[in-house]
């Protein structure tokens, strides 16, 4: 019995060492973790279970046999996150540089497999070389049936990817199917074809940072939500969202006890809004003032900073927020933005978070780059999400809400249930301006009439009372008690039901 115990633990201390102290120390060397470390910081002290330790690849081409380690590159099991279930499968650069295998594969569809049936978040942390070419069209196959894993878990359970290494060529596609990617800054990238391919094929030179870093994917192209400055603070963050998560599409997001005065009245909001129609404000500042002990967990930071989206609590429960960005192209909607915004909505519906709405929007941004790049077709995703969306919804419109955007921002119109403006809001087709040079096109000659004219529009029109008439708005309400309303309106909503109509699946103009 002494031997078969000693020989379990010679066996569990090869696979822990991975690739070996040495490559362990060049990984530490890079700036980077090794795969266990990361689960290790990653799950509550003492929670992770392992799978699949002594896996095996299943490999003879090119002397593949020879060399069988144990895990092939991918560390896999469960473990807790302040106490709550998640899956986790951390791909090991130390072995075989992490390479996808069937074997590899079959872990990490295992563990998926586990987080549907047993309703709770998947987060994977990738580390890897890619395919692993000695096995072919074995490992195509594999990254196949993962592929397939994220599209059934999609809406379910919350899945979360943490790109720590590389990641290239087809593995690409399983991050991007899942609901949120994080990076880390100066040692992770993703790109379809590497430099080296697109040197060849269009003549273009560029570094693996530039075409796949952090920053690229972060500001340019929105595949990633967050970048961090090193694995740690990476791991750290993504603890701090799956907090704010459900574990799955069943289950309402967790209430964590919160020490905020529910009533607690803000007079800074009273002058929040410039008398300036056209002066910035920072409505970051509206959001961490309505949030229980002002914490604020944003999504997408750095693209499209005209609007933002991330969560906050009230009441500790979990809420999503929707706002314009007024101090970013005055709160305009365009592509990026709508884009943006869509995704995140989709998001909260489908795991019954409720969504809250700042509006101060001036339209949608003109121009040929804007409608040649289908502003329409974007413009009428952030539409469709917010129109199929059944979770609560509550609107608060704080300074303009222009035109079609208007519309866009979770009107009554889109089956918002409470709609709030400030007394600063205006509700109307277009600025005053505009619409004065319109329907006084005679007059423009004359200034001091147009100047009349005007103000006679902003009168009738400039502010929230025209809407309220007609009952698109529930209440003006004083901003100073803005948090207070907000926590009466989504308890009030907190057992709303809404059915929609039988689909298969809706067409969202993608």
């Amino acid at each position: 019995m002494k031997d078969i115990l000693q020989e379990l633990e010679t066996r569990r201390h090869a696979a822990r060492m991975g690739g070996g102290e040495k490559r362990i120390a060049s990984q530490h060397d890079k700036g980077k973790l090794t795969a266990r470390e990361r689960i290790d910081l990653l799950v509550d002290e003492g929670s992770f279970e392992e799978y699949d330790m002594f896996v095996a690849h299943r490999c003879t081409d090119f002397g593949m046999e020879k060399n069988r380690p144990y895990g092939d590159g991918v560390v896999t099991g469960w473990g807790t996150i302040n106490g709550r279930l998640v899956y986790v499968f951390s791909q090991d650069f130390t072995v075989l540089g992490g390479s996808v295998s069937a074997t590899h594969a079959q872990k990490i569809c295992k563990i998926m497999d586990m987080a549907m049936q047993n309703g709770a978040p998947v987060i994977g942390i990738n580390d890897s070389g890619g395919a692993r070419i000695q096995e072919g069209v074995d490992s195509l196959a594999g990254y196949g049936d993962v592929f397939q894993r994220n599209i059934m878990a999609s809406g379910v359970v919350p899945q979360i990817s943490v790109i720590m290494g590389p990641c290239a060529g087809g593995a690409v596609y399983s991050p991007a199917m899942t609901d949120f990617i994080f990076m880390v800054k100066d040692s992770s990238y993703m790109f379809v074809t590497g430099p080296d391919v697109v040197k060849t094929v269009t003549n273009e030179v560029v570094t693996a940072e530039e075409l796949g870093g952090a920053s690229t994917h972060t500001r340019k192209s929105s595949v990633a939500d967050a970048a961090f400055e090193n694995d740690v603070e990476a791991l750290a963050e993504v603890r701090r969202l799956v907090d704010f998560l459900p574990a799955n599409n069943r289950e309402k997001p967790p209430v964590r006890p919160f020490f905020d005065d529910v009533d607690r009245v803000e007079q800074s909001l009273d002058t929040l809004v410039p008398e300036n129609p056209n002066t910035p404000y920072d409505m970051k500042e509206l959001i961490l003032k309505i949030a229980d002990e002002g914490d604020f967990y944003e999504i997408q930071e750095d693209f499209a900073k005209n609007i933002i989206t991330g969560f906050i609590r009230l009441e500790g429960q979990t809420v999503g927020v929707v706002a314009n960005q007024p101090m970013v192209l005055a709160g305009v909607l365009d592509i990026d933005s709508a884009r943006k915004a869509a995704r995140f909505v989709r998001f909260c519906d489908a795991f019954e978070i409720p969504i809250l709405t700042l509006v101060d929007v001036p339209g949608f941004l003109p121009g040929t780059k804007q409608e040649y790049d289908g502003v329409i077709k974007h413009g009428a995703k952030l539409l469709f999400a917010y129109g199929e969306a059944t979770v609560p919804k509550v609107t608060v419109i704080t300074r303009k809400a222009y035109g079609g955007a208007y519309v866009v921002m979770a009107s009554k119109h889109l089956r918002a249930d409470v709609n709030y403006a400030w007394p600063t809001s205006e509700v109307a087709v277009m600025g005053a301006k505009g619409a004065t040079e319109i329907l006084y096109r005679s007059e423009l000659g004359d200034a001091e009439k147009i100047a009349q004219r005007t103000k006679e529009y902003e009168d009738a029109f400039a502010n929230p009372f025209v809407a309220a008439e007609r009952g698109f708005i529930d209440e003006v309400i004083q901003p100073r008690s803005t948090r207070k309303r907000l926590a009466r309106a989504f308890a009030m909503l907190r057992n709303k039901k809404q059915d929609m109509p039988w689909k298969k699946h809706d067409n969202i103009p993608l």
